[in-house]
C-alpha cells in the first residue's frame, strides 16, 4: 500500500498535468488507486494546503469536485519573455550597481505582469 505522502504527491502531480482542463474528484482517485474516502481526503488536504483548488460540478447527475492545481508546470515559456534576456545592460547588471536588477523599470513590469496573470483564474 503506497504511503499518504505518495498518494498525496502523485495526486498532484496528475492535478497539474491537466491544466486548465482541471481533474474530476472521482477520476482522480480512480488514477492514484485509492479508496473515494482517501481520494477525497487528499483533495482537501491539498486544497488545505493552497496547492489547489475545487469547484462543485454536477457530472452525471451527481455531484462532484473538479480539482485545479494553483500550481503551474515549470517550463521555459515561464520566462521567455523576462526582460533580462534581451536586455543590452546584462553584462553590466548587478546588484548594488548602478545598473541593478532592484533598480529596473522594466523587470518590475515584467514582475508585475506576471503576478496578475497568476492571480487570475482560469476561464476569466
Amino acid at each position: 500500500m503506497p504511503k499518504k505522502n505518495d498518494l498525496e504527491q502523485n495526486a498532484l502531480q496528475i492535478i497539474m498535468e491537466t491544466g486548465s482542463k482541471g481533474v474530476l474528484q472521482s477520476e482522480l482517485w480512480r488514477k492514484i488507486n485509492a479508496s473515494s474516502r482517501e481520494g477525497s481526503r487528499i483533495s482537501i488536504k491539498l486544497e488545505s494546503k493552497g496547492l489547489i483548488y475545487r469547484e462543485r460540478e454536477l457530472y452525471k447527475g451527481r455531484w462532484t469536485y473538479r480539482l485545479f492545481s494553483k500550481r503551474k508546470p515549470i517550463t521555459i515559456d515561464s520566462i521567455i519573455s523576462c526582460p533580462c534576456l534581451t536586455c543590452a545592460e546584462s553584462s553590466k547588471c548587478e546588484a548594488g550597481g548602478a545598473i541593478s536588477p532592484n533598480k529596473c523599470e522594466k523587470l518590475t513590469a515584467w514582475i508585475l505582469k506576471s503576478v496578475e496573470v497568476e492571480k487570475t483564474p482560469p476561464g476569466e
